[in-house]
């Protein structure tokens, strides 16, 4: 498995979803908003600011990339040990 694959498709996994949220909160009352869980995930995130947002944006995708980091080394060490067992 290539960790950049992974690193792209979960980092933008992790924006899109980010994104939709965003736009959640902007359509929705306050009382069904999502931007409270992502204020505590993403340090210096701020709903309903520009700077806010674009720090949103960009540690949804470094989170991706931290999840790809350690996931993809895993998976392929167990997947080769999983390889040479049968």
């Amino acid at each position: 498995m290539k960790i950049t694959s992974v690193g792209h498709a979960v980092s933008l996994f992790l924006v899109i979803t980010f994104l939709i949220c965003i736009v959640w909160g902007l359509e929705t009352p306050p009382s069904l908003h999502m931007h409270p869980a992502w204020q505590d995930l993403l340090p210096g995130f701020e709903f309903g600011t520009l700077p806010g947002f674009l720090i949103g944006l960009v540690e949804s995708y470094l989170y991706g990339w931290y999840i790809a980091i350690l996931f993809v080394p895993l998976f392929n060490f167990f997947n080769r040990n999983s390889s040479a067992q049968k």
